[in-house]
């Protein structure tokens, strides 16, 4: 309420007010670090346009500056009173409509020139050819590259990957990037693009914290390249019964890599009205950087969580969520993790990168890969994908002696689970119950992690503790293992082990 009476206000006194200049009006060159002391007047803008198919006006269609939404009226047409801090303008694309893309980067968006007082947006929109009710969408954190190997890596293996898998879904599949799109390296946004295009399905993209400008001077102006390549970094979109949302919770506090989990005002006022044309008990899946929570404090039992590793005022994302049922998408880890907080599941994928392309796992033994998730109507099924393997291949068995700290047992790595599944084992063909979850460093990530000299590659990346391992003692005499671990969904995988 106060923003909306701030904004108002400004076409009172707008001739005569000053601001910093706003990074909209920032010179086309995006790796240009913003000069001090130069001024932007903040005066009101008018947005008007159309929201069309083929000419004929859609109703009801949601559109936004980032601060204030508003819908299209009968004939499709809408009148937004914004600000010159606006960057964008852009459009929630309903259920039933294809999302506009340029060779798989989404393009919702258009770009606010500085120094308008009136803009005219229009936004012309493609009705799919069926119905969306049933759909797919796949979930890419933390591609990361750094170098050309990195991207080669990316575009020969994970790319054509993706590719192979959502050629098994239909026209409404789409993917959400889930940041770190890349490892600072800015000129490695095109080989990013390169892999979407690969991927052939329309790509939305999330910031992460190696996707800003750190030389910028403040949080507002170190998403500018990004926002170059991709637009907004906090919008809305809608597939079948599930709204979906991306939020930037990468708060930037200063050079050269200084950073928190944080959703400012401004972004929260703004989902607030996103929502508020939401109606309650509908499915909203948010997707974001930084993981909201995790278990990580407890797992290393520290003192305090870390400011950079969840979101510090997660309580209010939290409250505006209570309405809905929620599935929060999150990276940054290098991990595979669920955490439930009352109506949300926040899902934490292990990354496309695995531990930064040092090998085939991330830290906590969790194949490079991505989430793959099927919906039909509100209900989501998932299931995690590793680079190179079948959707089958969801846990690695170990030998006796694998674990250091318990080498009588067995051990069964399970990247995707959550509490509701159950992790049974068979003794030469006997069953003896479920295996004993513990905390517990992943045997391989071990191997190829552990130690001041590995990897080779990057020496600082260790193996992280994690909840998904299991472990057994088996009998002396025995002679086969088979491990079956049944997800909540009912699906059993299984992988046999010769003692």
């Amino acid at each position: 309420m106060f923003r909306r009476k701030f904004l108002q206000s400004l076409g009172l006194v707008g001739a005569g007010l000053s601001l910093p200049l706003a990074p909209a009006a920032l010179a086309a060159d995006p790796e240009q670090t913003p000069p001090t002391g130069q001024k932007l007047r903040l005066g009101p803008l008018t947005i008007r346009g159309k929201v069309h198919q083929n000419g004929a006006g859609l109703a009801g269609v949601a559109v936004t500056d980032g601060y204030n939404i508003v819908l299209t009226d009968k004939a499709g047409k809408y009148t937004l009173e914004s600000n010159a801090t606006a960057e964008f303008v852009h459009v929630s694309v309903p259920r039933g409509y294809a999302f506009p893309h340029e060779k798989g980067v989404a393009r919702f968006y258009q770009p606010i020139t500085p120094g308008n007082t009136k803009m005219t947006a229009d936004f012309a929109l493609q009705k799919l050819a069926g119905d969306d009710t049933k759909h797919t969408f796949i979930v890419w954190a933390d591609p990361q590259m750094i170098n050309k190997k990195d991207c080669r890596e990316l575009l020969t293996s994970s790319a054509p990957d993706l590719q192979k898998l959502a050629a098994q879904y239909d026209a409404n599949t789409f993917a959400i990037g889930c940041g770190d799109l890349v490892w600072d390296k800015f000129e490695l946004f095109e080989d990013y693009k390169k892999a979407v295009e690969i991927g052939n399905v329309p790509f939305f993209q999330v910031i992460g914290n190696h996707d800003l400008d750190l030389t910028a001077r403040a949080d507002e102006g170190s998403a500018r390249t990004f926002k170059s390549h991709f637009g907004p970094t906090y919008y809305s979109f809608n597939r079948g019964e599930i709204h979906y949302v991306v939020l930037d919770n990468v708060f930037f506090i200063g050079p050269p890599k200084k950073y928190i989990g944080y959703l400012p005002e401004q972004q929260l006022q703004w989902l607030e009205q996103d929502l508020s044309h939401v109606k309650p008990g509908t499915t909203v899946v948010v997707a974001l950087h930084i993981p909201v929570n995790s278990g990580d404090q407890r797992r290393n039992n520290l003192k305090e969580e870390s400011l950079g590793g969840v979101v510090s005022n997660r309580a209010e994302l939290y409250r505006i969520l209570k309405p809905y049922p929620t599935h929060i998408m999150s990276g940054h880890t290098h991990v595979c993790e669920k955490i439930f907080h009352e109506n949300t599941i926040e899902h934490t994928h292990g990354a496309v990168c695995g531990a930064w392309w040092t090998g085939p796992i991330c830290t906590d033994g969790a194949p490079s890969g991505y989430g793959v998730y099927e919906v039909s109507g509100a209900d989501l099924k998932w299931y995690y994908k590793s680079v190179g393997h079948d959707r089958q291949h969801q846990l690695r068995t170990y030998p006796k002696g694998s674990a250091a700290a318990h080498p009588d047992e067995i051990v069964a790595n399970v990247w995707n689970w959550d509490p509701q599944w159950k992790v049974v084992w068979f003794e030469d063909g006997v069953r003896r119950g479920e295996m004993l979850q513990r905390v517990g460093l992943d045997p391989l990530a071990v191997q190829l992690h552990g130690g001041d000299q590995l990897p080779a590659k990057h020496k600082w990346v260790d193996p992280t503790l994690t909840d998904h391992l299991f472990f057994a003692t088996p009998s002396a005499n025995a002679k086969e293992i088979r491990i079956e671990a049944t997800d909540r969904f009912g699906q059993v995988y299984r992988d046999t082990l010769a003692v």
